[in-house]
């Protein structure tokens, strides 16, 4: 089963994601991008959700540590964040994300179908 890391700060939107993610793929949430940058040493996603705004560290830094980390360089990055303004989903694949998803999730298909392209043979 593919591994999937949830970087939200929210506890409910961990849990939504969580839920829809259950039973297609392997779990992990971390509340802060500190959190989650130790986490991932210790075991790799497949593939990384991560919010915007988080404390410590904004999930740009966050993208921008993992792109410079050998290791954990080519995981597939989507950006799943509140910052739905014009122009926000070019300006985060410009930063390097793979796709974009704006939260609130308002349909499950198209969240599972952004995973899907990043995730080729994935079980959703």
């Amino acid at each position: 089963m593919k591994k999937i890391a949830v970087v939200e700060d929210n506890p409910d939107n961990r849990l939504l994601v969580r839920v829809m993610l259950e039973g297609f793929y392997d779990v992990t949430a971390y509340e802060t991008g500190v959190e989650a940058l130790g986490g991932f040493k210790r075991q790799k996603p497949d593939l990384i959700l991560l919010d915007i705004s988080l404390p410590q560290m904004d999930g740009t830094e966050v993208l921008r540590r993992l792109r410079a980390d050998s290791g954990l360089r080519g995981i597939p990055v989507i950006a799943l964040t509140a910052h739905a303004m014009a122009g926000d989903r070019e300006k985060y694949l410009g930063a390097g994300f793979n796709d974009y998803i704006a939260k609130p999730i308002l349909d499950g298909n198209l969240f599972l179908t952004a995973i899907e392209r990043a995730l080729p043979g994935a079980a959703a």
